[in-house]
């Protein structure tokens, strides 16, 4: 039993209203809030006053509270807690708790007391009598995950006691040296090799112009700084970005800046810091400005004064209109606290400002200040951008996945997939070895990226009949189904798979959140009796596809009798097996994927990812498994004709334009949506059908179909097929132009200069059957 710990003032407290994830700060709030899935744990710094609060931990599946202060001993008490048990680190993700309580100077293998919460009918709201920091952990055994049992999210809320808006993100190691650069100023800093540094937008909206120069050419006093023109040609973009394109280089294309973090993403790479000159010629002369602010504080270190500094802008938002290529700028993305992180390649002199601009939307209007922070080398960044839920939704940092210690051996290309990293393509392999590998034996694929709820309760089949656009009624326990979540106008909101473990129990694997926060509202609206549980994390997933896939399951592969085996998984079946005997660790397995293809999933706890991993490549060896990453796949999607969200289905389509009507049942008495779809479906105006190319030539996703001189459609996914030896497309065009075999063209340069000959067909383009799938 907890201590007295529940306070019921709930006024003001800020707290969630469902489970959905949000991590982070509330813009002006003083307010963070997290999520815990099964078998995480996640660490919380409260000062004197602060509150938090903790919603959705069930009794089955209790929350672990250990608590310390700050010289590391247990301090329970802190926070009006006893101590009613002891931590079990294998039921949960501990290596971030181990790895605190090493740094702090504790013993790892001491036991670790802690008070245990099981959900009681109010929420759990704790306040801190003085520092502490705390660390909620949810320990579900692994096959509890697999059997949906504890897959619910907690959500916690901490309201800190003390907030101005001027609170800064929490430190991020070790730093050298950190300070303020006040609105309308400049500062000059030195950054050594290895070192860190970080620049936040403090209030948010506010841009701060950077530059860094070498500190050996200034010892020859030459000035080697960063190049914007240099750096745009070296990383192909207008500004690098955590990942492989990731450096500042000089006027020589040397680098002198890894980007290791980026939380707001939009930044301006062309302009020139604010100058004297451009206030003046806008009617205000004497503004202070960045470009003389600059100066000021490099003169310290023998750089000449300029009175238009070349800068890199950060949080400044400009980007190019294609229509008239002008430069164009608005109001900043960036929220208070967000911020870069820059690894020094070289010693540096750096220079920061707080630009003082008041009279354009740049700054939101009202300029603030603007946070440096150093840190020391052995401070162990990782490389992430923020990932928000929706666009009014605090950030959270994006994450290794549970593959990463195997995958990160195999290569260096990652990119963000949601709030996940993963691999674009393998090098040893390639993209073009990698296609054909799932073509003709089989491939290792991480898609741990995917959104996962378990629906679970009395009504969860009504939710879900009305929500869905397939008869979940006609779901067989056991067995799943493509289907759509869409609005009432028919737009198609998400796609995804559900299957049916139980008689009121169905997991969804989607992809995005608009899929949970659609779920939860129509449950609330109806007053049905059901628990949306959203995963996140926890069920870490990997695409076993290709023709040889199920030799390769077959070989590690233990099914209880109680349960379908591999010889019953038809396509679209799901069963629960372990690894090679009885003992072995548990996974989800469907019959699914994305490629057309023979394939399974695999879905596994986060604690045995590695060992699922190491079992599935060993015993693909003899087949010649290789692992995809996420370009390999485009391109057989595409080829299969499988819709992509943002290409096939962006917002204002419908399923039908979209491609996926096999997908709606309007046989269904009701579903949302199901009365525009049917008055669509008797009268389109667009359909999705293929384009067959006779060149290589691969038009861009939206470039404009012509029947001569008229626009009749656009392209919503091209590539060039390995298998076709041609470039294909679909695309979306009018019903009357959507006949096969028709001629059509694709307009390239502005649409217009360049012509593309497209003979238009059915999709998908190989195996229109699916026999492969089948198989």
């Amino acid at each position: 039993m907890l201590g007295q710990t529940v306070l019921h003032d709930f006024s003001n407290m800020g707290f969630l209203q469902s489970r959905r994830h949000f991590s982070g700060f509330e813009k002006n709030s003083g307010v963070r809030h997290h999520a815990i899935a099964s078998r995480e744990a996640i660490e919380i710094e409260m000062e004197a006053g602060d509150l938090l609060t903790i919603q959705g931990v069930e009794a089955d599946v209790p929350l672990e509270i250990a608590a310390f202060a700050p010289d590391g001993i247990a301090a329970l008490g802190k926070v009006n807690l006893v101590a009613t048990n002891q931590l079990d680190l294998s039921k949960f993700d501990s290596r971030a708790l181990k790895g605190w309580i090493s740094a702090n100077g504790g013993d790892v293998s001491a036991d670790i007391s802690s008070a245990r919460y099981e959900g009681q009918d109010e929420d759990l709201i704790l306040k801190a009598r003085a520092s502490v920091t705390l660390w909620l952990c949810r320990p579900v055994e692994a096959f509890s995950l697999v059997s949906a049992k504890g897959n619910g999210t907690v959500s916690v809320t901490h309201k800190l006691a003390s907030f101005t808006s001027s609170h800064l993100p929490p430190l991020l190691g070790d730093t050298r040296d950190e300070f303020t650069v006040q609105t309308g100023t400049g500062i000059a800093y030195e950054v050594r090799k290895g070192d860190y540094v970080q620049i936040i937008d403090v209030e948010g909206q506010q841009c701060s112009d950077f530059m860094a120069f070498c500190m050996a050419g200034l010892d020859r006093q030459t000035e080697i700084m960063i190049d914007s023109t240099a750096t745009r040609t070296m990383v192909g973009r207008a500004y690098p970005g955590p990942g492989m394109l990731d450096k500042f280089y000089d006027q020589d294309m040397r680098p002198l800046l890894n980007m290791v973090q980026d939380t707001c993403g939009r930044h301006d790479a062309f302009g020139l810091a604010c100058t004297a000159r451009g206030y003046e010629e806008r009617g205000f002369p004497g503004h202070v400005n960045c470009s003389d602010n600059m100066s000021y504080a490099l003169d310290p270190y023998g750089i000449k004064k300029r009175s238009a500094w070349p800068a890199i802008n950060f949080f400044w938002n400009t980007w190019i209109d294609h229509n008239s290529n002008h430069l164009m700028t608005a109001e900043s993305h960036s929220r208070p606290g967000d911020y870069v992180v820059m690894r020094a390649m070289e010693d540096l002199v750096c220079v920061s400002t707080a630009c003082p601009d008041d009279i354009d939307p740049i700054n939101g209007w009202n300029p603030t200040d603007v946070h440096v922070r150093i840190y020391r080398p052995d401070t162990p960044i990782r490389r992430a951008v923020a990932y928000r839920e929706k666009e009014d939704a605090p950030m959270s940092i994006s994450q290794e996945s549970a593959f990463h210690e195997r995958l990160a051996p195999l290569t260096e290309h990652f990119a963000p997939a949601r709030d996940l990293w993963t691999p674009v393509s393998f090098p040893g392999t390639g993209t073009l070895g990698e296609y054909w590998a799932c073509r003709n034996a089989v491939t290792i694929q991480d898609m741990s990226g995917l959104r996962k709820y378990d629906i679970i309760g009395p009504d969860a089949e009504t939710l879900l009949q009305h929500a869905l656009t397939r008869n979940i009624a006609k779901l067989a326990v056991w067995r799943g189904t493509y289907t759509l979540m869409c609005d009432e106008s028919g737009q198609v909101i998400d796609d995804g798979t559900l299957f049916r473990l139980g008689d009121h129990l169905f997991r969804w694997f989607c992809g995005s959140e608009e899929s949970g926060r659609t779920l939860n509202a129509l449950a609330e609206e109806m007053n049905l009796q059901v628990r949306i549980h959203e995963m996140r994390n926890s069920l870490p997933n990997l695409a076993i596809q290709g023709p040889k896939s199920r030799d390769l399951l077959k070989k590690i592969c233990f099914f209880q009798p109680t349960v379908p085996n591999l010889d019953h998984l038809k396509w679209f079946g799901v069963s629960v097996a372990r690894l090679n005997d009885r003992n072995g660790a548990p996974f989800m397995l469907s019959r699914s994927g994305y490629t057309g293809e023979l394939g399974y999933e695999v879905f596994c706890a986060k604690s045995d990812a590695v060992e699922v991993w190491d079992a599935i490549i060993e015993a693909g060896e003899e087949f010649g498994i290789k692992p995809m990453g996420s370009d390999a796949l485009e391109i057989i999607r595409i080829e299969a004709g499988l819709a992509a969200a943002a290409a096939e289905f962006p917002p204002g389509v419908d399923a039908f334009e979209a491609g996926l009507g096999f997908a709606v049942d309007l046989k269904k008495e009701t579903f949302r949506g199901k009365e525009a779809l049917e008055r669509n479906a008797k009268d389109p105006r667009r359909v999705l059908k293929g384009l067959l190319f006779d060149c290589d030539d691969v038009p861009t996703h939206g470039s404009p179909v012509y029947a001569g001189e008229r626009q009749i459609g656009e392209i919503t996914s091209a590539t060039r097929s390995p298998s076709l030896e041609r470039a294909i497309a679909m695309a979306r065009i009018a019903v009357e132009y959507a006949e096969n075999d028709k001629i059509l063209e694709v307009g390239l340069l502005d649409g217009r200069m360049k012509r593309l000959n497209a003979t238009v067909t059915d999709i998908p383009f190989i195996d229109p059957q699916r026999k492969r799938a089948r198989a």
